[in-house]
């Protein structure tokens, strides 16, 4: 297991690690500089933040002189597959369909991106079924209500 599929990411940690992943490496000072634009936040709050990041494995602090240098010890890539995993791993997977439509409805795209969504579900339906399996656990499960089917 690596250490994307094992760390859970606050939302103001993506934060941080957007900045590292898009410099490569950063000084914290250089890591301020963006995010008190962004977010208007305090040195010492990006720093705290940083400092949980470096604690959690996700951050590597290699020192230079009287600095630290930050790299990123996880990739972009990977953490957001783990957290699109994790996500989908948590509804029931009858409602990933919706989910996905919902993300979509909301996000802005391009006409590229367009495309490449529609060349993923053209790919997918081969493998499409009638009626996607329920993967909740009695007491977890609203399918009866959501989609009215009794799955236990």
């Amino acid at each position: 297991m690596t250490v994307e599929e094992k760390v859970e990411i606050t939302d103001s940690e993506w934060e941080i690690m957007r900045v590292v992943w898009t410099l490569g490496q950063a000084t914290s000072k250089e890591v301020v500089e963006v995010l008190q634009e962004k977010k208007d936040w305090k040195p010492a709050t990006t720093k705290t933040f940083i400092g949980r990041l470096v604690k959690k494995g996700v951050l590597l602090a290699e020192p230079q002189g009287n600095k630290f240098i930050y790299s990123a010890a996880i990739s972009e890539e990977g953490s957001v597959k783990s957290a699109t995993d994790r996500l989908f791993g948590q509804i029931c997977s009858r409602a990933v369909g919706k989910t996905i439509a919902e993300m979509i409805s909301k996000a802005e795209l391009s006409h590229e991106d367009i495309r490449l969504l529609a060349e993923a579900l053209e790919a997918k339906a081969p493998e499409a079924v009638d009626e996607v399996a329920c993967n909740c656990v009695p007491g977890q499960c609203k399918c009866k209500e959501h989609h009215q089917i009794s799955c236990h």
